[in-house]
């Protein structure tokens, strides 16, 4: 079992075969493979990673790009397909944590999509599955709403382990609902770029300096390391999105690139931040989260749990619930009747 007391953690800065799952998969399961020779126990890709993250929804109206999402819904995969399946199998094969954040479809619908992300154990099972929440901004033109049901933190031999998407970071009472439960490495997956203005504007939004506040401020309130895994935009993604609109590939290539980084218990970042694709590593020790936890406790002492109350609704939404009649009873056998 690996010591907790002394973990190396991996983040992978990295861009997924745009549009092909299988592919992806295979990328994936590379990465997973030299983070583990290279000695780490956990190892956090971005959000969406399967197939790709769904940018064209800030470049162009939903009514000229029917073509993409179409795509991407095709793509997509499912929590027990084939694709979470081969990445299950590495995870054991590896004795590696996985935490992977993809496109979910479902057999209900095939139009309706979650933004989603599972947590994979080093014996090969299902951890954690959770449906983000609530889709950012131009995101609602893919993603549906999620539920409560992944707001969950695991015991696992590494720490207890909890994650959120993206903009979820920002969101307190989820990141509380975390906290509340003794988090002590958390995950937070991005995407490769936030385009928000025209190149020229003044006004935007800088993906990069976002995540340093929002990881940074959840580290420093929950006192847990958090590992950052952002995408890359490759090629692929600027050429198949680039001609949606007429501006589309100049904001692709001007603005701000996402980063992945590992945060310590006091919100200080820990080495180097990445950029370009690869792993990012870091040596953890999940003891320097004690003596912060003394400085100031938002989960403990350092509340009024008198005057504030928190609630979480962890039911998993259904889109219909079935009662059927009970079974006819059986005819009797033939022998009984006579």
């Amino acid at each position: 079992m690996t010591d907790p007391l002394n973990l190396k953690v991996a983040a992978a800065q990295a861009a997924p075969v745009w549009m092909d799952a299988d592919a992806t998969v295979d990328k994936a399961v590379a990465l997973m493979t030299e983070a583990a020779r290279n000695g780490a126990a956990f190892v956090v890709f971005p959000e969406s990673f399967i197939p790709g993250f769904p940018i064209w929804t800030a470049l162009a109206a939903p009514i000229v790009t029917h073509h993409l999402f179409r795509r991407f819904a095709t793509a997509s995969i499912r929590l027990d397909g084939p694709e979470i399946t081969r990445l299950r199998a590495a995870a054991r094969r590896l004795g590696l944590h996985v935490s992977m954040g993809f496109s979910e479809s479902t057999d209900a619908s095939v139009g309706c999509l979650w933004n989603s992300l599972v947590l994979i154990g080093p014996d090969g099972e299902i951890k954690n599955h959770h449906r983000k929440l609530m889709p950012t901004y131009y995101e609602k033109l893919v993603w549906a709403q999620g539920d409560g049901a992944g707001l969950r933190v695991v015991e696992t031999p590494i720490g207890r382990i909890g994650g959120l998407i993206c903009g979820e970071n920002t969101n307190p009472l989820a990141r509380f609902s975390l906290m509340a439960q003794g988090e002590q490495i958390h995950t937070a997956s991005f995407p490769p770029i936030w385009p928000t203005r025209l190149p020229g504007d003044t006004a935007g939004y800088d993906i990069e300096e976002a995540i340093r506040i929002r990881c940074g401020a959840h580290s420093f309130e929950a006192k847990c390391f958090t590992i950052v895994a952002s995408g890359v935009l490759d090629e692929a993604a600027i050429e198949a999105m680039g001609s949606v609109s007429p501006e589309a590939e100049r904001i692709l290539r001007l603005s701000p690139r996402a980063v992945s980084m590992i945060i310590g218990p006091d919100g200080r970042q820990i080495g180097a931040a990445q950029r370009e694709e690869g792993l990012l590593y870091a040596d953890i020790d999940l003891d320097d989260c004690i003596e912060q936890k003394q400085f100031h406790d938002v989960v403990g002492y350092y509340n009024r749990f008198d005057i504030f109350r928190l609630e979480v609704d962890r039911t998993p939404r259904q889109p219909v619930h079935f009662r059927d009649l009970p079974p006819e009873p059986e005819p009797p056998e033939l022998g009984d009747a006579l």
